[in-house]
């Protein structure tokens, strides 16, 4: 079954996600429908739970957090994010 939760662009990971902020803790739970379900500490107030994602992915990519782009859905739980040329893949991505 592929994964649509998530795609190449050249060197660029794209990722299809579902955010649920004020979690316990952070934690990737597993597919979502056609997303990837990600559990997130933060609140979703004034941007903290996009820069926690951010923060959070760019450590999983071993990328800086400036190279983690939210490309649609600032204000949702739905989002795409752009990871550039990560470094590492967590176990769930397989390579390009």
């Amino acid at each position: 079954m592929p994964r649509t939760w998530y795609h190449w662009d050249g060197d660029d990971l794209i990722l299809h996600l579902h955010i649920q902020p004020r979690a316990a803790r952070d934690e990737i739970t597993g597919p979502h429908g056609d997303a990837l379900k990600l559990r997130l500490a933060a609140p979703p107030i004034d941007g903290r739970a996009n820069e926690h994602l951010r923060t959070y992915l760019a450590g999983l990519c071993g990328v800086t957090r400036s190279q983690v782009t939210v490309i649609s859905g600032e204000s949702t739980r739905s989002k795409r994010v752009r990871i550039a040329a990560p470094r590492r893949l967590p176990p769930f991505i397989a390579a390009p």
